[in-house]
């Protein structure tokens, strides 16, 4: 990797997620020189920025000293103007929390209700449903030219398909699932920038569809994880129309676009790497090595923040109470402290010690979920699909908070 002299400031800019070279250009040159800079950016509040493996790791597993709330993501101050504007236009009930912005006993209550219908074991029920609708996806390759938009057409659709079968949402209604999405994850790009629309009226048309679907799954549940939240109950209460809104939110959001990133930064890693797609069709029993590979490679959350509660040294320096602290993921999956060649892709790397799904208390609830999906599909496309190559230019998301591929052009031979 070529280190560049990139200001840290440039980490708040959208435009530099859409570049990978620079980006980590940038975040290799502050690990080796200034791991954990104090960065002050025209427009933001002002934060540290947490760059290697060990000092994230260590912030993460000190969950009363970094906490989540009040925000879980660096936002420009317009951003959070907006915002507050537009939630006090909204009626309260409707102004959600969700089990990642929750910190303590809170945390812990909420996360159980859902936890272990995520554990790998619990997901044996729906591997039959996940598998068919790989088959499903890849088999739409097959129609046409042999050439797609792989990440618009597949890599985008697949995970959303899944995630909506278990919350429940018919397939009539993933279009409009995939727009709301969108809108409250990468909105910060001028392609998925609806002018007429924001994450907060996003939020708000969500929350009237959801409604009736929790309104059903408790009158009527179905044993899905959908009825389990929505009647999920704490002290003999179900819990309040915005937290079960919440918890929707952050599985159909959390749950779809973070998949199709890495399914599709995945699928690219392997064109350029055509030696690492070879031994990954001789020996399909590395997968499992090669789906973590895709998830640290591709990193599709590139940040989360902490507060600090008490005055604390972190990497030598002083930090304050109130402190806002930026979690690099994709720095931390690129650190030479922890992975022997960083910039080098291997599908069969081991160990991978990668902080895509984060670590501590707030551990990733998806990643079993997650590595299936990928899994399930990596299986399906190799067993059919050949001479995959590049037909075009990739293109990446501009977005500070959760990005990737989002056009991947190819061609390809169906077998």
């Amino acid at each position: 990797m070529i280190e560049n002299d990139l200001p840290a400031t440039t980490i708040t800019d959208p435009a530099l997620f859409a570049d990978d070279a620079k980006l980590h250009g940038m975040l290799a040159r502050l690990r080796r020189t200034d791991p954990f800079p104090y960065v002050e950016a025209e427009g933001h509040l002002p934060f540290w920025l947490a760059t290697r493996h060990a000092t994230i790791t260590a912030i993460e597993l000190d969950p009363v000293r970094f906490i989540s709330a009040p925000r879980q993501v660096l936002f420009s101050l317009a951003h959070i103007e907006r915002s507050q504007k537009l939630l006090g236009n909204l009626p309260p009930s409707t102004r959600m929390r969700n089990v990642t912005a929750m910190d303590g006993a809170d945390h812990r209550v909420y996360r159980a209700i859902t936890q272990s219908h995520f554990f790998s074991k619990a997901l044996n029920g729906i591997r039959e449903d996940v598998d068919a609708i790989a088959k499903e996806f890849v088999g739409r390759m097959d129609i046409g030219t042999g050439a797609c938009d792989f990440s618009g057409d597949i890599a985008l659709l697949y995970p959303l398909r899944v995630i909506m079968s278990i919350l429940g949402v018919p397939a009539t209604d993933e279009a409009t699932m995939l727009r709301w999405t969108q809108q409250l994850l990468t909105s910060q790009d001028p392609e998925f920038n609806d002018s007429n629309a924001s994450p907060i009226t996003a939020m708000s048309e969500m929350f009237a569809y959801l409604q009736p679907l929790i309104a059903d799954r408790r009158t009527h549940p179905r044993g899905d994880i959908a009825s389990v939240i929505a009647t999920a109950q704490i002290d003999g209460e179900y819990l309040p129309d915005r937290d079960v809104f919440g918890y929707f939110l952050i599985i159909a959001t959390a749950g779809h676009d973070t998949t199709s990133y890495s399914l599709a930064g995945g699928l690219l890693a392997l064109l350029e790497n055509p030696e690492q797609l070879a031994l990954l069709r001789a020996d399909p029993s590395l997968l499992p090595t090669a789906v973590d590979e895709f998830i640290r490679w591709t990193s599709p959350v590139k940040h989360f923040t902490r507060t600090c509660t008490e005055d604390c040294i972190v990497d030598g320096k002083q930090i304050h109470t109130g402190d806002i602290v930026v979690l690099s993921y994709p720095s931390a999956n690129r650190d030479d402290a922890v992975f022997d060649d960083p910039f080098v892709f291997r599908v069969d790397r081991k160990p991978n010690r990668h902080l895509a799904f984060g670590t501590g208390p707030h551990l990733c609830l998806g990643q079993h979920l997650a590595k299936m999906e990928l899994t399930a599909f990596l299986r399906e496309f190799l067993a059919h699909i050949d001479d995959v190559a590049l037909a075009g230019e990739p293109r990446r998301v501009q977005s500070t908070f959760v990005g990737g591929v989002k056009r991947l052009p190819i061609r390809y031979r169906f077998h």
